[in-house]
């Protein structure tokens, strides 16, 4: 591909994707991804960090989720607003046309220890994140923190649902099911 062709952020995702599940993480240098997208070792820094951070989508996923919150409607309870940041975040992030490349990436991640460890620093980020969004509508900070990490635990489940499921079932409704499941088991007694 020639340099000046657009989405060079995408087309160093996919390469790195590629070369990562073809040679495994530890055997790809970013020089590697950058040719394989066609492109130079200076663009891969314009838009990414490192190597690790080609797969997690820079602060994408945070700022619609803190968006989400922003936007919910002002009556909404600390868990609705969550649930309104997880739909912005099906109908932006986790579209039909990404479900392939979402079931991809969840495998190099699972099958490499370093890009599992940035996924759960990323999550820890977008738990402090949504905690924040939440105590700016005006939600207590205890409050703020549960809802945030019951909506990072939902997150977490619905997107490996989504990406494994065979249907074309949107993000959206994932999310509500297993929200409506993480709800059910914060009401269950641990006797």
């Amino acid at each position: 591909m020639a340099r000046w062709q657009p989405n060079a952020s995408e087309r160093l995702v996919v390469a790195a994707l590629d070369l990562f599940a073809e040679r495994g993480y530890e055997n790809t240098t970013v020089i590697d991804i950058a040719e394989r997208a066609g492109l130079t070792k200076s663009t891969f820094f314009r838009h990414f960090q490192d190597k690790r951070e080609v797969l997690f989508g820079g602060d994408t996923m945070t700022g619609l989720l803190v968006k989400g919150i922003a936007t919910a409607p002002d009556t909404a309870a600390p868990l609705e607003a969550v649930a309104h940041a997880l739909d912005a975040v099906g109908r932006e992030a986790f579209t039909p046309a990404r479900r392939e490349f979402a079931a991809r990436r969840q495998a190099v991640v699972a099958a490499h220890p370093e890009l599992q460890e940035r996924e759960a620093l990323k999550g820890l980020g977008l738990t402090a994140s949504m905690a924040d969004a939440l105590k700016r509508r005006g939600v207590p900070d205890l409050a703020s923190r549960v809802a945030a990490e019951l909506g990072a635990l939902t997150l977490k489940i619905a997107y490996e649902q989504w990406s494994d499921a065979a249907d074309a079932e949107e993000f959206g409704d994932v999310a509500r099911r297993a929200l409506g499941e993480v709800r059910a088991a914060g009401a269950l007694s641990l006797h």
